[in-house]
Formats: structure tokens, C-alpha cells, sequence
């Protein structure tokens, strides 16, 4: 049986098997223990331990728990309801400043809590309750919300740019780096689009029925800016290479529960323990993938799927956007079914190879690569965000948020195209902080 063969084989029988409901991570350790052993005999197995250990072997990975222990401090205080108070204070006087102001506090959060569906929960539970009472739509005040929590695993720090970097080997601060300004342009065109569909329906003025003082504007920045400070604070401990990752992301954890804990009163050791337990449960998860997909790609590797899938691409001989549009179609089917991490970890050691040779940045396409997996977060059958926002609003059906949605996804769609065009979006940050990449 050639490798394509067999490679066609692993990804049928992968689908099944991910498709019974069984967590992704022991899928990947089913079906890849079942083909070594199918294919290379029973003595296979001597290496399972091993090359387990090896793919959680890596110091970086310290770094995710950290990231994931600063955003649930967060996500369990009132501090999502301070940052869309906020915004809602400063920008009540822009036409359609309320639904901009959800989104707006959509990417505050997810740059903090680096979680989307901690993001949809967190703002949605405020701003979706309130759009609607001010007449907007059900649609557009799910779907803003859906698509503005997927900014959580693009604006640094985020944590499947971690996984990708480790992943591929590249440098995680650059990686970061190469997030910070599409993940403000898909802002700025969620915002865009949001404010033209307002004022185009007439929602424009629904929110200036509520003023604010300057008084009552200030008052509330003392709770919001030192959580925003800590944000800038490990971004530049890691380009100005004063830290690693790793411990960056510690001493962002330590003072994001100090801050819970000093300004929102969560010292209690109930509430303590719930955030750490949280951070546990997700963190094992996590790495637990991690580990199940290095198993799972040296299976590949020993059945040489990976190569012979390279060397398949590689005799195409087509034109290098053409590969890059199939690319793309191919990760936005995946990010249909399997979560980004998945995702990430099972491809992006096959792909990067390829796109580097056929003359992309890696970094760039990492960016690319991490919008098709947003756009996987609000489309079903997976689309977490979609089961997040309906179980916060029940009464809104799920056809009715995705609805709403598929605006945002076109954004996201146009944010790749324009990506494509002025690749510089992704790469002058890095290479102006950090030099061009070795």
C-alpha cells in the first residue's frame, strides 16, 4: 500500500473516529497507535511513552498554562463588564457606539484572557442583553459577538500562536508580533461593518438616549487601565527580550490575579481555587493534544504520509497563489470539524515546508492560517462560538446567530485577501522590532 494510500486511510479513519464525540486528543492516540501497530507490529509500541514525553518536553509549553491562568483571573471577575462599561461610556455618542463598543471590548478581553469562548461569554452576557433592548437586531448582536470573541487566538498573547510555534519551531515573539496589526485590521473591519449596517437600518441613534458625564467616564478607567498595562507590560518584556515566554507569562498570571484579588475582592480561597482548578482542567486538555498530536505525527512520519504528501504538493507544479488558495480551502474545511489547536498540530508541520518553499513567509502564513481557524469558531458543525452565544441567549436561535455572523466571516475572508496583497501587514512589525528572521 503506497504512503498516499495510507495517508487517505489515517485521514478517513480520523474523521470517524473524531466524529463519535471522543475527546481529540485520545482520538489522535486511538487512531495512531492503531495504525503503528497495524503496519509496523506490535513492537511499535515500545516508543509510544517516549514520544509522548517528547512532545511535552518543550520549556515554551510552560508558557500556556501561565497565558491560561492570566485569562481565567479575568474571566472570573467583573472585568469584562468594567471594559465594555467603558467603552460604552467613552463612545455613546458615535452613531452605532454600542454594538462598536462590544466589539471593541470583544478584542480588549480576548488580548486578555487569549480565549475566545471566554471572550463571547464574558461580553455577551452584558452587550448582547443590552443591543437588544435597544433595537438592534438578534442577528447582528449574536453575530458580533460570536465574530469578536474570535479575536482571542489572533491578538497577542494568544495561545494557539504558542502552540504554532512550537509546533513549527519559530519564534513565538515573532509570531505575536506578526498578529498585532491584522488582528487590529479585523477589528477595525468588524467595526467598519458593524457601523455601516447600523446606520443603514437606522440603529444609528439608538444609544444616545443615555449620556454620560466626563466624570462618570474617568472614574471607571483606574479599574480597566491596570489590566490593559499588564498586556503592554508582557509584550514588552518579550520584544525587548527581557524575558521568555514562558516567564513573561508567569508574572503576567501572578499580577493578573493580584489585580483580581486587590481591585474586585476575589481572595477568597473558593474562588482562588475555582480559577486555578479551570486553568488545570484546560491546560491538561491542551497539552494533552499536544502530546497525543506528536504521537500522531510520528506516526505519519514513520509511514512516510508527511513526505509523500510534500513531495505530492511539491510535483503539482502549480502556481504558488494556487497552492496557497487550496491551502486555505483545506484549512477552512479542517477548522470546520476539529478545534484550532487540533488543527494546528496535526498540520502545520506538513504545510509550513511547503509554503516556505514555495516562497511565503512562515510567519505571515501564520496569521493566515490563524484567521481560517477564527472563521472556524463561528461556522458549524463545530463553531464553539456559536453553542457559547446560544447558551447565553436561548430564546435566539442558532440559524439566527449565523446569520448574523456570516458578515463577519466575509470581513475575515477580505482580511485574508488583503493579507495576500500587503503581506507587510503581518511582516513589518516583526521585522521592525526584531530584525529580518534568520
Amino acid at each position: 500500500m503506497s504512503p498516499l494510500v495510507i495517508g487517505l486511510l489515517v485521514a478517513v479513519v480520523t474523521i470517524a473516529v473524531l466524529a463519535t464525540g471522543i475527546p481529540v486528543a485520545f482520538g489522535l492516540g486511538l487512531v495512531a497507535v492503531g495504525f503503528l501497530v497495524a503496519f509496523e507490529g506490535a513492537g511499535s509500541l515500545n516508543i509510544l511513552a517516549e514520544t509522548f514525553y517528547s512532545g511535552l518536553a518543550e520549556f515554551a509549553l510552560v508558557s500556556i498554562p501561565m497565558f491560561i491562568v492570566m485569562g481565567a483571573a479575568v474571566a472570573s471577575s467583573p472585568a469584562g463588564k468594567d471594559l465594555y462599561e467603558a467603552l460604552d461610556r467613552w463612545l455613546n455618542r458615535v452613531p452605532g457606539g454600542l454594538i462598536i463598543s462590544n466589539i471593541g471590548a470583544c478584542s480588549l478581553f480576548a488580548a486578555l484572557s487569549g480565549s475566545s469562548p471566554a471572550t463571547c461569554a464574558a461580553i455577551g452576557k452584558m452587550g448582547i442583553p443590552e443591543m437588544r433592548a435597544r433595537g438592534y437586531p438578534d442577528g447582528l448582536a449574536t453575530g458580533a459577538i460570536a465574530a469578536g470573541g474570535t479575536l482571542g487566538i489572533l491578538i497577542p498573547p494568544s495561545i494557539t500562536m504558542i502552540v504554532y510555534g512550537i509546533a513549527t519551531e519559530t519564534s513565538i515573539g515573532r509570531l505575536f508580533l506578526a498578529g498585532v496589526v491584522p488582528g487590529l485590521m479585523l477589528t477595525v473591519l468588524f467595526m467598519a461593518w458593524s457601523l455601516y449596517t447600523a446606520w443603514r437600518n437606522g440603529y444609528s441613534f439608538a444609544e444616545r438616549a443615555n449620556r454620560f458625564t466626563l466624570r462618570a467616564k474617568l472614574e471607571i478607567l483606574p479599574r480597566v487601565l491596570p489590566f490593559l498595562t499588564i498586556i503592554v507590560g508582557v509584550l514588552y518584556v518579550l520584544y525587548g527580550g527581557v524575558a521568555t515566554p514562558s516567564e513573561a507569562a508567569g508574572v503576567g498570571a501572578m499580577f493578573c490575579l493580584l489585580l483580581v484579588a486587590v481591585i474586585y475582592r476575589v481572595w477568597q480561597p473558593s474562588r482562588i481555587w475555582r480559577i486555578l482548578s479551570d486553568s488545570m482542567r484546560e491546560s491538561v486538555m491542551i497539552l494533552m493534544i499536544i502530546g497525543a498530536s506528536a504521537l500522531f505525527s510520528y506516526t505519519l512520519s514513520s509511514l512516510f504520509v508527511t513526505q509523500a504528501v510534500a513531495q505530492f504538493i511539491a510535483d503539482m507544479e502549480v502556481n504558488r497563489w494556487v497552492l496557497m488558495v487550496l491551502v486555505n480551502l483545506f484549512l477552512l474545511v479542517a477548522g470546520f470539524f476539529l478545534p484550532p489547536v487540533a488543527v494546528i498540530l496535526m498540520t502545520a508541520p506538513i504545510l509550513l515546508p511547503i509554503i516556505e518553499q514555495a516562497g511565503f513567509d512562515p510567519y505571515w502564513f501564520a496569521v493566515v492560517f490563524t484567521i481560517n481557524m477564527e472563521i472556524g469558531l463561528i461556522t458549524p458543525p463545530v463553531g464553539l462560538n456559536l453553542y457559547v452565544i446560544n447558551g447565553i441567549v436561548a430564546d435566539v436561535p442558532l440559524p439566527t446567530i449565523l446569520r448574523g455572523a456570516l458578515p463577519f466571516m466575509l470581513c475575515m475572508v477580505i482580511g485574508i485577501v488583503l493579507l495576500c496583497l500587503f503581506p507587510q501587514l503581518a511582516t513589518w512589525l516583526p521585522e521592525y522590532l526584531m530584525g529580518q528572521a534568520i
